[in-house]
């Protein structure tokens, strides 16, 4: 048996009833928790002498909406140019537009831990679903992992989710006074200002942004004995 089948098992026997998921793939071991039950099961994974995740090596949110839907899948590589001009609505959206659903229908976020225990030599990902998508929240882990500190300010700047229990959650990446989350799916990709220095207030000033969302897809014509019809002129050439 695989060592991640075994923590998988380990991982069952120890959370009975409180794994909501407990997924084995790509020899990784991944669980799902409710956010209820997030603190009790983190302190347990980092003290039990079973588990010892001892590290919290990254935290990071999720926004699952339009999850399973692209526009750039395709069976044939012909058909990018016109996949490229008739964008899909998510990834160029104005604000306040409507997102469309996600395939799966899970919830629309999720925060995800990704743990290691040194002592064992393992890894685990830990994942929690947001129960309100107008307030997404689940409590903070920096009292099991104190590394969590600046992991759940970003998770709170890029994505809006609020960590209950933190003692500074503020912004970290984007400004004081910036508006809205630049990686939920509804942020336009241009976001919604631009700024620039004005020489004659001789400051930098923000103002709407001026420029439209396109998609620049190169065209490019292929000319090599590949795409010659070795029947025609051109192929005796």
């Amino acid at each position: 048996m695989s060592k991640a089948k075994t923590l998988s098992e380990n991982l069952s026997r120890a959370f009975a009833g409180k794994l909501q998921t407990n997924v084995v793939a790509n020899d990784e071991v991944t669980i799902e928790v409710a956010a209820m039950d997030l603190p009790g099961v983190c302190t347990k994974l980092r003290d039990s002498e079973e588990f010892r995740f001892e590290t919290l090596i990254d935290l990071c949110g999720v926004d699952y909406s339009a999850y399973g839907q692209t526009e750039w899948s395709t069976g044939q590589s012909s058909s990018g140019f016109s996949r490229g001009v008739q964008t899909a609505t998510h990834g160029y959206m104005s604000f306040g537009d409507e997102l469309p659903p996600a395939k799966s229908g899970r919830p629309r976020f999720a925060v995800v831990y990704h743990l290691l225990s040194v002592q064992h030599n393992q890894r685990l990902r830990v994942r929690v679903y947001t129960e309100d998508e107008s307030f997404p929240r689940v409590p903070s882990v920096i009292n099991i992992w104190n590394s969590a500190n600046w992991y759940e300010r970003e998770a709170f700047d890029l994505f809006g989710i609020h960590f209950e229990g933190h003692p500074d959650l503020r912004r970290i990446l984007t400004d004081y006074g910036f508006v809205g989350h630049p990686f939920r799916k509804d942020f336009p990709l241009s976001g919604h200002v631009e700024m620039r220095y004005d020489p004659e207030q001789k400051r930098v000033i923000y103002q709407p942004v001026s420029i439209e969302p396109r998609v620049l897809v190169p065209r490019v014509i292929r000319e090599d004995n590949r795409y010659f019809d070795l029947t025609s002129d051109a192929g005796k050439k």
